[in-house]
């Protein structure tokens, strides 16, 4: 098929435009890859741009030095899995039965899930509900509290109502039980959408830090984020006695880069292996319902 000369004109701006917003999203890490690998006297008078100059290692080798580092690593690592398989299968139990037009109060149910994407309790009253369950300083707190969530759920059941019905309904003729059809039709049918939420859910665990900062204050179990939260916080507080002369010139900036490089890199690996499913799961969870 020959395009018209007005629909090329049109594929050249949208790859245009593609490539200005990927250049957006990339800028911001090259420069923070040349900023980890650039001498301090450089980023002191702002020389770096998007290639290092004075090439060093010393800021990585700071932070593969430190113990808590690697030890924090490891746990978020261990706990991203987690909280990703159990949030699937949170997920699953939660959107699998909604599909069934003859469950009784299922109308309720959808509506009371519903309410809870614009409602909560709030700060305070969550941090009393975690400590009158024994949770605070527990690792469990950062796992049971936000195991599922509504959004993800909804992609789930509009992906699940876009599976025939005819492949149930011979399943059940069959004999085969509630969670035999699930496990054998509808989890084998929907890999797209379960590589897609757990791209999701672990993203939001690997990034999240604001439920340890509230709930955990034993350093054994701080995710990476809040560990590098507090490094950060510890880094620019030397950089303000420095400037107020009450100490010796603090953290190179390269240390500042390098610590943030740590914290992105690993979970955009992830990204690549997931891509076709992704974009199929998010598009066909979007329109089937």
């Amino acid at each position: 098929m020959i395009k018209s000369k007005s629909a090329k004109v049109g594929d050249w701006i949208f790859v245009l435009i593609c490539i200005l917003v990927s250049a957006i999203c990339l800028l911001p890490m090259l420069n923070l890859l040349a900023r980890s690998l650039s001498g301090s006297d450089f980023l002191i008078r702002r020389e770096v741009y998007l290639w290092p100059k004075g090439l060093n290692f010393e800021a990585y080798t700071t932070v593969l030095s430190d113990m808590k580092y690697i030890r924090s690593f490891v746990f978020t690592a261990i706990l991203t899995v987690v909280c990703t398989i159990f949030s699937l299968v949170m997920t699953t139990l939660c959107a699998y039965p909604l599909i069934f037009e003859n469950l009784k109060g299922r109308n309720i149910i959808n509506i009371f899930i519903t309410i809870t994407m614009f409602f909560n309790a709030g700060t305070i009253p969550n941090y009393l509900l975690m400590k009158a369950l024994g949770l605070i300083n527990n690792p469990l707190v950062l796992v049971i509290p936000y195991c599922m969530s509504v959004y993800n759920m909804i992609i789930m059941r509009s992906f699940f109502y876009g599976i025939p019905d005819s492949l149930r309904e011979s399943a059940e003729i069959d004999g085969a039980s509630f969670f035999k059809i699930m496990t054998s039709i509808y989890i084998p049918l929907s890999k797209p959408v379960f590589a897609t939420l757990a791209l999701f859910y672990a993203v939001g665990r690997w990034n999240g830090y604001s439920d340890a900062l509230m709930f955990i204050n034993d350093s054994n179990y701080y995710p990476l984020q809040l560990l590098l939260y507090n490094i950060l916080n510890n880094i620019n507080q030397v950089e303000v006695a420095t400037q107020e002369g009450f100490s010796a010139p603090g953290l190179s900036e390269s240390l500042k880069a390098a610590i943030v490089m740590f914290s992105t890199v690993p979970i955009l690996l992830i990204y690549p292996g997931l891509q076709k499913y992704f974009i199929h799961g998010v598009t066909m969870g979007a329109v089937k319902e």
